[in-house]
């Protein structure tokens, strides 16, 4: 399929040049051969979000599967038991998108902008190209970059694959000429973009402050193998003082509310206007119910409520057999072999709120119809209009906070934790009012008894288990980034936190069986003894790239095992 497509783009091309001059007459100024750089901006962001976000269908990219692997959703498919391959349908919708619809669009900014003088439209390009390829290097390794997206000028079809150690430093140099591009005032065409760029709205300040802060992740990622230069870098930055440093200059791709063209978060077409598949964690509940054990024992996170809908109410009678019900959260357990895992619970899974998606929050009344029994939510049961969160504010504070902790920058890393875990709250407030802009009442959380409460005690924790304090910091970073997974899945390779459900531990699942919930609702008519848990392979320490870019390029490697083949920050 990837080959088809590959000579039909290259054979478009060599017949819009090799009929030029015979056909110069007869030109459709409706149907251009080339598109302005301000056509093709908001596209290559649009799908930038999309090839990494959750999702169905033919939207959504590695977020789907690697939720799953950092075990705050569950689903029936592939992640299960850590068993993606390169098959996997989310691997291809991301390595499709990303490659042809942002690389090519980006690749295509930058050589037209620099020809035009459109320094500004080269800059954006340059920040999102290097943010897109870090991303993709984090999660797979080794990928083509050198050679990439240079199929339309007919110069690469059989793209090589990058050393990921190798692509790093060059992603540092593309963000450092993206500034310089950026802040040139004396290029041919230096005006910004205005709303073609639905990111920043062509703010440059704002664009050189996600640059540098793109930087800093990258420097903390490689702090394990490269902890000289990635320290020196580091505290240049911080210096520096030009990073993201307010909620509304967070790093996010806004969508919108078109049920028509469908221009919502792609996770919301998953849990809402579609068959649903992916559930809740069990272990990702319980750590905010404060059920765990080990972290967290007793403390219940306000946020819960904004990160699940429960389609029924605890004393709604069950559709079939659940297999891990606490009043009216409803869920299945990652590699169960139970006989209830299977069971139909379409319009009775808890499944993702208003925050990360644009659903529904959960004011305890359920979609159930006037007798009271459960219909189910509905593509109009929400916007849609959550953005996929790329870097938010919250990100540099819970980076920064990692950063003192393990004594690479000054400062108080519990502090900087307070900080980080006020701007989350604050972050969801924000993300509701300004884009998902809900017909239903929903309270604001940032400033609330219940925020200070929590904080509080997370703080007390915090102090009362200096060795745990990295691994709060961590696990708090987790929790504030759910729906965004790619750096959850990078800080657990990289840290070893959060600590994360593992059915081969007999601690965590004594003999292989998980057990009810530690404090669920085992009494409720419908709970089960406890489950069989199928024995995992091991945990990917990469994705599986995609098959067909194996099988049709041939300069492509041989196929990965993903349990051993390591990104080169993985320690």
């Amino acid at each position: 399929m990837i080959r088809k497509l590959k000579y039909i783009i290259a054979a478009g091309v060599i017949l819009v040049t090799s009929c030029k001059k015979q056909l110069d007459i007869n030109t459709d100024p409706n149907n251009p051969v080339k598109l302005a750089e301000s056509k093709l901006l908001p596209s290559a962001e649009q799908n930038l979000g999309n090839s990494l976000s959750l999702g169905n269908g033919v939207l959504g990219g590695l977020s789907n599967d690697l939720e799953t692997y950092v075990h705050r959703t569950v689903q029936r498919e592939d992640p299960d038991q850590y068993g993606a391959t390169g098959d996997d349908f989310y691997i291809q919708t991301n390595w499709l998108t990303f490659y042809i619809s942002v690389i090519t669009n980006l690749n295509v900014i930058i050589a037209e902008g620099t020809a035009n003088g459109n320094s500004k439209y080269v800059g954006i390009a340059e920040v999102l190209k290097a943010y897109g390829f870090s991303q993709m290097v984090d999660t797979y390794g080794d990928i083509p970059f050198s050679e990439a997206g240079k199929l339309v000028t007919g110069a690469v079809r059989n793209p090589h694959f990058d050393k990921s150690a190798a692509i790093y430093p060059q992603l540092i140099t593309l963000l450092d000429q993206a500034i310089t591009d950026l802040n040139n005032n004396s290029a041919a065409n230096p005006q910004s973009p205005g709303t073609d760029d639905v990111i920043y709205g062509g703010d440059v300040t704002k664009w050189v402050k996600a640059a540098n802060t793109i930087k800093l992740k990258l420097y903390l990622q490689e702090r394990l193998v490269n902890p000289a230069a990635a320290a020196t870098a580091i505290n240049a930055l911080i210096a520096g003082g030009n990073l993201i440093s307010k909620t509304s200059e967070s790093f996010v791709m806004p969508y919108g509310t078109n049920g028509a063209t469908d221009d919502r978060n792609p996770g919301f077409g998953d849990y809402y206007a579609s068959q649903r598949s992916n559930y809740i964690s069990p272990w990702f509940y319980e750590i905010l119910k404060g059920y765990n054990p080990n972290i967290y024992t007793g403390i219940t996170d306000p946020r819960i409520p904004y990160y699940f809908f429960n389609q029924v109410q605890a004393t709604t009678p069950p559709q079939n057999p659940t297999e891990y019900r606490d009043g009216a959260f409803i869920s299945i357990y990652f590699g169960s072999l139970g006989q209830n895992a299977a069971q139909n619970q379409q319009n009775y899974l808890t499944i993702l709120g208003i925050y990360p998606v644009g659903g529904r929050y959960d004011d305890g009344k359920g979609a159930l119809s006037a007798g009271g029994a459960p219909i189910g939510v509905t593509a109009n049961s929400g916007t849609g209009a959550a953005p996929y969160r790329f870097i938010t504010y919250a990100d540099v504070l819970f980076m920064e906070a990692e950063l003192m902790k393990v004594g690479i920058i000054t400062g108080d890393p519990r502090a900087e934790l307070q900080a980080a875990m006020n701007e989350s709250f604050k972050q969801i407030d924000y993300v509701i009012t300004t884009y998902v802009k809900p017909s239903q009442v929903v309270p604001p959380i940032s400033g609330t008894p219940a925020q200070t409460t929590y904080v509080n005690a997370i703080l007390a924790a915090y102090d009362a288990t200096p060795a745990k304090q990295l691994q709060s910091i961590m696990t708090q970073k987790w929790i504030s980034s759910f729906g965004s997974a790619v750096d959850a899945y990078t800080d657990y390779r990289r840290t070893g936190f959060p600590i994360l459900f593992n059915a081969n531990d007999p601690v965590q699942a004594p003999n292989h069986i998980v057990q009810p919930p530690i404090n669920g609702d085992i009494a409720h008519p419908d709970a089960q003894a406890p489950v069989p848990v199928q024995l995992l392979r091991p945990y990917p320490l990469s994705l599986p790239w995609y098959s067909v870019e194996l099988s049709t390029n041939a300069n492509a490697p041989n196929q990965k095992e993903p349990s051993t083949f390591k990104v080169f920050w993985n320690p």
